[in-house]
């Protein structure tokens, strides 16, 4: 099976990935969501909330790499890539509920006093237990995600390695209230909140500037390797956009008058493949002009 699994293309291999981790994502929401309830811990029904996100981050992220994997069409000639990206901001939506609610809820936990809660050294060491899958996930997430060179899956490992902050804050709190410092919990269940908002608002800034097609690579960059290339006077009217997965750029490059036109087409050759091996583009489009 593991020859098979390395032969197979990489939107397939991405789309396992995320299997076997929403599956290790929905077992911690369960634990944690059985532990919260139980003890009527904001801070642990807020971790739930949000470890509830990874396993709709891991769905969401199936469906998108579905789409984003298809081969670009009539409609859409540069490809699906972008509902990548409108997915993660769905994400954001779901995350931003997540901190509402559980900022409001602590605030009235303080503003009223916050029960006595009980919680027993079983729960804390399931609690132990879905902070030590969230690390498995978290190393083995990463560890695809730099082998495939896939985007989504490393911004997936930084989102559970959030989670383990999250967690590892939970664990403090249902300690200390289990020592009789009720407090603890609204305040670290806000804390819990602040690291949510966090996140969004990383991910937001991360999605946003794709949407809007902002230069993926600077213009500096592109001129400099563009006109170190023999038979290229200079580069300009620089643009660049897309994701990592996926960029395009195009340039307009002057060389010298009188140059044949299979020259002026091989310069232009030469241009495109010292821009994909020194910078990664994807798809270039050179124009030619002459000075």
């Amino acid at each position: 099976m593991p020859h098979q699994g390395a032969g197979a293309p990489r939107s397939v291999r991405i789309r396992r990935v995320l299997i076997i981790i929403l599956v290790a994502n929905v077992a911690v929401v369960v634990a944690k969501l059985l532990i919260g309830v139980a003890t009527r811990s904001l801070a642990v029904l807020g971790d739930a909330a949000h470890s509830s996100v990874d396993a709709l981050n891991n769905i969401l992220a199936l469906l998108v790499i579905s789409i984003a994997s298809q081969a670009p069409d009539e409609d859409h000639p540069y490809g699906h890539q972008k509902f990548e990206t409108l997915g993660a901001l769905a994400i954001v939506g779901f995350l931003s509920i997540s901190a509402f609610e559980l900022s409001k809820g602590a605030v009235q936990r303080l503003a009223t006093g916050p029960p006595l809660l009980s919680v027993s050294l079983l729960q804390i060491t399931v609690l132990l237990a879905t902070l030590a899958i969230n690390v498995g996930v978290a190393s083995y997430e990463s560890q695809k995600g730099r082998q495939l060179n896939s985007e989504i899956l490393l911004a997936d490992a930084a989102h559970t390695k959030a989670d383990i902050l999250v967690t590892i804050g939970v664990i403090a709190s249902v300690v200390l209230v289990r020592a009789g410092i009720t407090w603890a919990d609204p305040l670290l269940g806000l804390a819990v909140a602040g690291i949510i908002v966090a996140l969004a608002y990383k991910i937001m800034s991360r999605s946003v500037p794709i949407l809007v097609d902002r230069h993926l690579v600077p213009a500096a960059a592109i001129r400099n390797a563009a006109e170190g290339v023999p038979g290229v006077q200079s580069a300009y009217d620089i643009r660049s956009r897309g994701s990592q997965n996926r960029s395009f750029a195009e340039l307009t490059i002057a060389i010298a008058r009188g140059v044949t036109v299979e020259d002026a087409h091989q310069i232009a050759d030469a241009v495109e493949s010292q821009l994909r091996s020194e910078l990664q583009l994807h798809e270039i489009i050179v124009h030619v002009e002459p000075c």
